[in-house]
């Protein structure tokens, strides 16, 4: 097609091109084309990022599965005991610890809340390293000499939704990229027929929203892109009632002779998204349907992942986060809705942890089995942790926890971490950080690291100065690498 006779407008292009197609809900995906370094801020290309690019220097894995407990666990009931909080419990707060914090709801000095000491909430030490993980977690204790265990992140924020924004953006407001977004960004794809980034969501969609995996002011062929385990998998995904395959490739073809014209005329990089979005969702119609289909994998897989298909549930998008890595893309993150734990704190983690337990294991079985594990990152996080301290009532088996940023516990496992070990400690009462703390732009410039990303040099230009995941924090923690 020649060069259209008057530039046209983004709504009137997208007016004049019609028929509902795949790419307008693919805003985020990436096109396969030639490589840039991720250094190359160069507005008028980065919508044309590579498919698979070389890092800062070689890296110990090529694929992240980041799993996001929404709400935030109580991290003293499943990963930090605290005997002397036990047999403190019922007593006063410390005055001084408590006027130190800064909580979400609690505003009277409360009475300390220990694990209860039972059977079911009891720890053990498991593996050959001895990891004490908590009973409610039975399975993920089969697997114990996998975990890297941080007990001493922090934050800057305390309520939900700016700490779920600090946590995957390094920044507690929307408009910056996402971690998943700085990793399409900075490494590309390496399935010419997935995106780069996929998310899977269980539960209601997070407080943050779909920021949390938004690309803010990269260009937004490298934000994450949904997954759905019901009907379409990716929105418009198939074709229009009526139109053939054929038609649509010839549609698509049009559309994008029609946005190359546009974008040779104005060189905006959100038009070279829009010609990718529209070339991968036509390839995708092949590939995400066959990826999507659990049902093909075997019945000791299902019985070791608790899954069953057609079904939107935690544990079939484990196993689904498995078969994407095995496609090589590069980074899934999966959310799970529901850890707030405001009342009965007791009841409602043990009831979280069963739902999630059982596959979260069998993911790093799964990996470790297929010779993945050892490219490939599993993390669990959270936005921040909980009190040690009862909210809502004295009573223990109703009381709740409050929000806490000043020390919580995530853990990794995979490729490039030691395993069997965990880092950093709180005090006695899992209150404040005593040894090693880690901050989120630590935890992040660590993540980054293991992909082979200088998280000081992956920068993007933006508004007249360089912005990077970590701001202008962050340290490696090469205590916990192998």
């Amino acid at each position: 097609m020649n060069v259209l006779p008057t530039p046209l407008g983004r709504r009137t292009l997208f007016q004049r091109a019609g028929f509902g197609l795949g790419g307008v809900a693919l805003t985020q995906l990436l096109r396969q084309a030639g490589a840039e370094s991720p250094e190359t801020n160069d507005e008028a290309q980065v919508g044309r990022v590579a498919a698979a690019q070389q890092p800062h220097f070689p890296a110990k894995i090529k694929n992240v599965i980041y799993l996001h407990m929404v709400g935030a666990p109580s991290h003293l009931d499943l990963f930090d005991l605290k005997p002397e909080l036990q047999r403190r419990t019922g007593e006063d707060c410390p005055k001084d610890l408590f006027e130190a914090g800064k909580f979400a709801f609690v505003r009277d000095l409360p009475t300390l809340l220990g694990t209860p000491d039972d059977p079911q909430h009891r720890f053990t030490r498991c593996g050959d390293s001895g990891l004490p993980i908590s009973n409610l977690l039975p399975h993920l204790q089969g697997v114990a000499d996998e975990l890297t265990l941080i007990k001493s992140l922090h934050t800057n924020e305390f309520n939900h939704g700016p700490a779920q924004m600090f946590m995957l953006s390094g920044f507690g407001q929307f408009g910056r990229p996402s971690f998943g977004s700085w990793v399409n960004y900075g490494l590309g794809s390496e399935n010419e027929n997935l995106p780069g980034f996929v998310v899977l969501i269980t539960g209601n969609v997070l407080g943050a929203g779909s920021p949390a995996w938004g690309s803010g002011f990269l260009p937004s062929v490298h934000q994450g892109v949904e997954f759905r385990s019901q009907g379409d998998p990716v929105l418009f995904l198939s074709n229009p009632k009526g139109i053939e395959p054929s038609s649509r490739k010839r549609i698509i073809d049009t559309v994008n002779a029609m946005n190359q014209a546009q974008l040779a005329d104005v060189g905006d990089p959100e038009i070279a998204t829009r010609i990718s979005q529209y070339e991968l969702a036509y390839r995708m119609q092949t590939s995400v349907p066959e990826l999507m289909d659990i049902s093909s994998e075997s019945k000791a897989v299902h019985e070791a992942y608790g899954t069953q298909p057609g079904k939107n549930s935690f544990a079939n998008n484990c196993l689904l986060a498995r078969r994407l890595v095995e496609r090589g893309v590069r980074f899934v993150q999966l959310f799970d809705q529901g850890w707030d734990s405001h009342n009965s704190v007791f009841s409602n983690v043990a009831k979280k942890a069963k739902q999630v337990d059982q596959p979260v294991a069998a993911l790093i079985r799964d990996l470790r089995q297929r010779g993945l594990l050892d490219s490939t990152l599993v993390v669990w996080s959270s936005e921040f942790g909980r009190t040690p301290f009862a909210q809502g009532t004295k009573q223990a088996d109703k009381a709740g926890r409050d929000h806490h940023k000043d020390a919580f516990t995530v853990w990794v496992a995979g490729g490039g971490t030691r395993g069997g070990m965990s880092f950093g400690e709180t005090d006695d009462l899992g209150y404040t950080i005593a040894e090693n703390p880690v901050h989120v732009h630590d935890f992040n410039a660590t993540l980054l690291h293991l992909m082979g990303m200088n998280h000081e040099r992956l920068t993007f230009r933006y508004q007249g100065r360089q912005y990077r995941l970590t701001d202008v924090e962050g340290r490696v923690v090469r205590e916990i690498l192998s």
